[in-house]
């Protein structure tokens, strides 16, 4: 048993990574000429939205392994559609959204005040509504439902935030992903599609050769929102969202990047393995 489900692991993350770098090498170059195409903090432009990828990468993974019976996709169809989701609204931002109009109530204001709807706010409400189905799963009872919807809201948003300097957003997800892993039980195999994907991905990520955009960010997000309302206690959770309450409170007064620099240990770990040394806001 232990033989088969190392060799499944292997085979899964194998897979995951060839297709997605054949997906890296084919879309890339659709996304340039589609122009997709956004400034980084450098001022480079590169493409934007490469996290479209990822779903290419665990959707083809899945569909294989379902094809030769090696996985049964029944159990997760639920975490699949939510990460459809959440990739739909996050390429809706990237490719359409203003940029005038950032923040949570940046986007609320012009909806409640003008009447006019902005991607960011689309993409808080669909995730809304896909936080809510994920969360009616596993929800026992309503004031579970509530600390459910509000971790995977939470930790999409949060994937977000830290998508803000090459590898960031990917550093954090990695840190937080492992640790989760261990508590999925036998479903622990329904989600190294995407850690295999991200892997492949990180470097040209590190390089600034691509933004992952919320396209990517809402994918990881939502992954380790699921993931963490799949295998934690109910009192681990409720620890979760205050954290990540914090988390939300703090990047709304306090610029996230700055409080990284102005850490030792913090910002050596975010300039880790990147290839540029510029700092921004």
């Amino acid at each position: 048993m232990l033989g088969s489900d190392i060799f499944l692991t292997l085979l899964i993350l194998g897979l995951a990574v060839l297709i997605e770098l054949a997906a890296i090498r084919m879309m890339l170059p659709m996304l340039v000429q589609g122009g997709a195409i956004r400034r980084n903090f450098c001022n480079d432009e590169i493409p934007v939205a490469g996290g479209l990828t990822f779903l290419v990468a665990v959707l083809a993974t899945f569909i294989i392994l379902h094809f030769f019976n090696l996985f049964d996709i029944g159990g997760v169809e639920f975490y699949l559609i939510a990460v459809m989701g959440m990739a739909f609204l996050g390429f809706i931002d990237d490719m359409l959204g203003q940029r005038d109009s950032l923040g949570f109530r940046g986007h609320f204001s012009l909806l409640f005040t003008k009447g006019r709807l902005t991607t960011g706010a689309l993409k808080a409400l669909g995730g809304g509504m896909i936080a809510i189905y994920v969360a009616m799963v596993y929800s026992a009872d309503m004031g579970e439902l509530v600390v459910n919807f509000l971790l995977v809201a939470l930790f999409t948003n949060s994937m977000n935030l830290f998508d803000l300097r090459p590898g960031r957003c990917i550093k954090a997800f990695l840190l937080i992903f492992f640790p989760l892993l261990l508590f999925q039980g036998e479903l622990f195999l329904a989600f190294l599609p995407l850690v295999g994907a991200v892997l492949a991905f990180f470097p040209g990520d590190l390089k600034a050769k691509v933004m992952m955009g919320d396209t990517g960010s809402n994918v990881l997000g939502v992954t380790l929102g699921v993931m963490a309302v799949w295998g934690l206690s109910l009192s681990v959770r409720i620890g979760l969202v205050i954290l990540l309450v914090a988390l939300h409170i703090l990047t709304e007064r306090y610029s996230l990047t700055k409080i990284i620099e102005a850490n030792q240990g913090l910002s050596w770990f975010d300039s880790l393995g990147r290839s540029d040394n510029r700092s921004g806001q």
